[in-house]
């Protein structure tokens, strides 16, 4: 068996078919490749950080406060991996990062955020429906997605107010929550 060492220069040898076959290795150590781990996502190369949230996606019980970390780095190939690998390991400990992530610069990153959340669950509702009106006009689409994913009948309300709100995308994910099974009543405003 290869040593952790010559596992992690297989990960940033940028041959994709050796370091695809290290991250499965490095995944099976788990706690024993940690700080090699650590390390990589320490690097001022961007692909090596990538390669490190890519094992730790691999692994069975990844270290979620290392994807947090993860969430929030500067590229956005690292924060999308990260993204993705929270919808893979859900814990709730990610929501309000994921929450905050919602409004990402990048598209690729705020849709996977929003997938863990659904993935999380119903706690996320509370969280999802109090940043509404404090995040950017992206987040709040993002955040409207989430809600009729998961089809909590907390996020009626929001909907409903959404469904008045001077934007196409913002309307069409408010009328998909309240038209998903569950919640397909007939709502109406009081005069």
């Amino acid at each position: 068996m290869p040593s952790v060492d010559d596992l992690v220069a297989d990960l940033v040898s940028r041959d994709d078919t050796a370091a695809e076959a290290a991250v499965s290795r490095l995944a099976e150590q788990g706690e024993a490749a940690a700080p090699a781990i650590l390390s990589l996502l320490c690097s001022a190369d961007a692909e090596h950080r990538w390669w490190a949230v890519r094992t730790l996606a691999a692994m069975r019980d990844p270290r979620i406060d290392w994807l947090l970390r993860a969430l929030g780095d500067s590229d956005a190939e690292v924060r999308a991996a990260a993204a993705l690998a929270l919808a893979a390991h859900p814990d709730e400990a990610g929501t309000a990062s994921l929450v905050r992530t919602l409004s990402d610069e990048d598209n690729l990153v705020a849709v996977l955020a929003v997938n863990a959340l659904v993935k999380i669950g119903d706690v996320a509702t509370p969280l999802l429906i109090e940043a509404f009106d404090g995040v950017t006009r992206r987040g709040r689409i993002q955040i409207m997605r989430a809600l009729a994913e998961l089809r909590d009948s907390r996020g009626i309300k929001l909907m409903m107010t959404a469904m008045d709100v001077d934007s196409a995308a913002l309307q069409y994910w408010a009328q998909q929550g309240l038209e998903r099974p569950g919640l397909n009543m007939v709502y109406m405003k009081p005069d």
